[in-house]
């Protein structure tokens, strides 16, 4: 009974491929390749086209990994940059700056042809700045908006110690100053370099490094669903 059927299943099996494409009788199993769905083989042409634009019509430059006194950290996969220098023989600036959080918006009172002049001109990207400048056991810190052609100072803070407490730390609003202590703390950082052209460094660097995190992106979704 076993042997019926066997040879009655031999005779329903499709004959095997002849000539070159001939599988050998001795083989038993065979490997399959695994087939995409459609869907996987569309978002595979999506992702080739988009990682064509990227790489070939604007690609991203290898980015600097200096500005004047300031070393840049490069830190892929990151969604910050991180600058250091040192200022004298004592003095130790750090600075983190997130890839770009916000874009300024025509104010409510703003005319339409304010409005229609910033929609052409495109937004006006913003970025968040954390300053440390270390000396001896003193750190001051500066919280700091950079713009594309500006950079302003939103909070000045005082940290005695690099380890302090948190009640060792006072805060003070920038814009509560008196004048002359603002000018003072504007002076402070541009003697250290931290000013209008540092801004306008990291907005080209930001846009740059998220070009290349986004072509990195692109390229590790494509391996996924090519897999």
């Amino acid at each position: 009974m076993a042997r019926a059927l066997l040879r009655r299943a031999l005779s329903l099996a499709p004959a095997a491929p002849t000539g070159l494409s001939a599988i050998s009788s001795s083989t038993t199993t065979a490997a399959v390749a695994p087939l995409r769905s459609p869907f996987d083989d569309r978002l595979l042409r999506l992702l080739r086209s988009e990682i064509s634009y990227i790489s070939d019509r604007r690609p991203p430059y290898r980015p600097p990994t200096s500005f004047k006194s300031f070393a840049v950290e490069d830190r892929p996969g990151e969604q910050w940059v991180r600058l250091r220098a040192a200022h004298g023989p004592t003095e130790q600036i750090k600075i983190d700056a997130t890839l770009f959080d916000g874009a300024a918006e025509p104010g409510p009172d703003a005319s339409l042809f304010h409005r229609v002049e910033a929609l052409e001109r495109g937004p006006r990207l913003h970025l968040s700045l954390i300053v440390e400048v270390a000396r001896a056991d003193r750190v001051l810190g500066f919280i700091c908006s950079a713009w594309p052609d500006d950079l302003t100072i939103r909070h000045v803070l005082t940290l005695r110690g690099a380890g302090a407490a948190a009640s060792d730390r006072s805060g003070r609003d920038f814009a509560k100053l008196e004048p002359a202590e603002r000018e003072a703390v504007k002076e402070f950082l541009q003697e250290r370099e931290v000013d209008a052209e540092l801004a306008e460094f990291l907005h080209d660097y930001v846009a740059n490094k998220e070009k290349m995190e986004m072509l990195r992106w692109l390229k590790t979704v494509e391996s996924f669903v090519e897999k």
